[in-house]
């Protein structure tokens, strides 16, 4: 009898509270399944698939009703409290499922909708964890360059970037340049595949694609300089630093964008600055 899987056992006893199943006939270990569990008419050595877990007094118990998420397994749960020890996660039976803060890479509240592993801790307790998603995420997806996705972040990444599951389910990652700062673990966000890495997994991208992007790309640069009362001390040639740092914008996206508005005579590129046409 495994906890945190599904399996097949066999009815042993039937007693007045439920059924005792074992996982053979004659078998000394045994679990029960509560009566409002059992299925009518269950008589002994019938076969009935069910999950095993812990109840509230810390003894395994079974269950036909099927939870949102088993061990080796990666699924997106709401939180609906967060207490003293942890939050509590709905998973879909009587028991909430404890993620204990050590296994939170960033703090949740309640009704947040959160990436999540399941796992067995040292006493043998069902537990949820927000660490190590990555070896669960699938590299197979069907997404090719250009294509629009929806991708939710399960860790916010620091040399890299900000990993992501797109569709729940196939590993993403945005470049460390794309400003995420606003965003909280389990926010589902709008992307762009930009690349399919040789092992499948996907780079993404928040901006659109470049011809698309480049109006709003224009308009944050104009919003720009009258910030700077119509003069940006630097053009397209600065360093990629400080482009991003001003702007929020990469040098490409930052080039693109300028050379838009000098085509429209909206602004003017001299002696190392950028002014505003008025």
């Amino acid at each position: 009898m495994k906890i945190g899987e599904t399996q097949t056992l066999l009815v042993e006893k039937a007693v007045e509270f439920g059924l005792y199943l074992v996982e053979h006939a004659g078998d000394a270990q045994r679990v029960l399944l509560p009566k409002k569990q059992a299925p009518e008419g269950a008589k002994k050595g019938d076969a009935i698939e069910v999950f095993l877990y812990r109840d509230s007094e810390d003894r395994p118990i079974a269950t036909t009703t099927r939870p949102a998420i088993r061990i080796g397994e990666c699924r997106a749960l709401r939180v609906k409290e967060v207490g003293r020890i942890g939050a509590f996660l709905d998973w879909g039976l009587e028991k909430d499922l404890l993620l204990p803060y050590r296994e939170m890479t960033r703090k949740v509240e309640a009704g947040d909708e959160i990436l999540v592993r399941l796992y067995l801790d040292k006493s043998g307790r069902l537990c949820a964890s927000t660490r190590n998603l990555y070896p669960l995420l699938s590299t197979d997806a069907p997404y090719r360059e250009g294509d629009e996705a929806e991708g939710r972040i399960y860790e916010f990444g620091h040399d890299f970037g900000t990993f992501l599951a797109v569709d729940d389910r196939y590993s993403a990652m945005l470049p460390k340049h794309e400003d995420t700062s606003a965003f909280r673990l389990g926010d589902v966000l709008r992307v762009t595949v930009t690349g399919v890495k040789a092992d499948g997994k996907l780079d993404v991208s928040l901006r659109q694609r470049a011809y698309l992007q480049m109006g709003d790309d224009a308009a944050r640069i104009l919003e720009l300089l009258d910030s700077y009362a119509g003069v940006l001390p630097f053009t397209e040639k600065a360093s990629p630093e400080v482009i991003f740092r001003e702007t929020g914008l990469s040098k490409a996206a930052f080039k693109r964008a300028v050379g838009r508005l000098y085509k429209e005579r909206r602004i003017t590129i001299d002696g190392g600055t950028i002014r505003k046409v008025m």
